[in-house]
């Protein structure tokens, strides 16, 4: 059956140094199969990734001491999600362009390479440059280091007047399974989560931004999300991360401001592309592609 193992909420507390580290419990001997997903309830620091990146690689060694295999961080984490115009009054396009890394940048080297040191999954938030453009991405590396994919987020909302969007729903297969993704408002339209359902996914993967917490469209649409299409979430924010299952049912969630590290152990099996979404008929719903009147 398809369940969640073990459900691990670790808080972050003061070191000796001032860096924020969480507190860590261990898992339970008995409950260690599957693998244990962190999504890191983290509030970056605006416009600098050398600190954003300082605190990331602290954190990802403590959730992997914990038992971490797969670490996600909240969008735009990297450059700490400067993009949004109405969270950052006086934003330029020149500004935008100068903190945006290339996916050969060298920030985004060194999350590689730390993936590649720990072996592990790692998910990871930051503004996209492509040339003169630049988009709201998450990049999938893998435990050796090398990037499986990368997602660009698709519907921006109307409050990040610099990115581009992207308009492509890839899923991907790893050796944990395969993964879906999604940035922020993308999980308010339900055909991208269904797209991502019908090619496969077992989980989606939605890192998101804010400053405050919004249970309808966070909770309960996520709940909707993963019971509609019989895959499991994870919601990875800086004031509300948490995961969700197949069933519609929260197995770990960090709701406030502490920052924290939130981990799920999870198994893929029956439940996973049942429920609901095996009882469409497609060829009825065609007008779902015709403009709004």
């Amino acid at each position: 059956m398809l369940r969640c193992l073990l459900s691990l909420l670790l808080f972050l507390q003061p070191a000796p140094a001032g860096m924020l580290l969480p507190r860590v419990q261990a898992l339970h001997p008995a409950e260690s199969a599957g693998f244990t997903l962190a999504g890191l309830k983290l509030l970056p620091a605006r416009w600098d990734k050398a600190a954003n990146f300082a605190k990331l690689d602290a954190v990802t060694r403590r959730a992997v001491s914990a038992g971490a295999e797969f670490i996600v961080t909240p969008e735009g984490y990297l450059e700490g999600y400067v993009g949004n115009a109405k969270m950052n009054p006086g934003l330029t396009r020149e500004r935008y362009l100068d903190v945006a890394e290339p996916l050969d940048g060298p920030w985004m080297r060194k999350v590689e390479a730390l993936a590649g040191e720990l072996r592990i999954h790692m998910l990871v938030g930051f503004a996209e440059r492509r040339g003169q453009r630049v988009f709201n991405s998450i990049a999938l590396i893998g435990p050796d280091g090398n990037r499986i994919g990368l997602y660009s987020k698709t519907h921006t909302g109307g409050q990040e007047p610099f990115n581009d969007q992207g308009a492509e729903f890839p899923v991907f297969d790893t050796s944990l399974g395969r993964f879906g993704l999604l940035v922020c408002f993308d999980r308010q339209l339900p055909e991208t989560s269904r797209i991502l359902a019908i090619k496969g996914a077992q989980m989606i993967l939605v890192p998101a931004f804010g400053l405050g917490t919004e249970e309808i469209n966070e909770d309960v649409m996520m709940r909707t999300r993963a019971y509609e299409n019989g895959v499991y979430v994870a919601h990875v924010h800086p004031k509300n991360t948490f995961v969700v299952d197949p069933s519609g049912t929260i197995i770990a969630q960090n709701r406030g401001e502490s920052e924290g590290i939130v981990l799920a152990k999870i198994t893929f099996d029956g439940r996973v592309g049942k429920g609901p979404i095996r009882h469409r008929r497609p060829g009825i719903y065609r007008e779902i592609l015709d403009d709004m009147r």
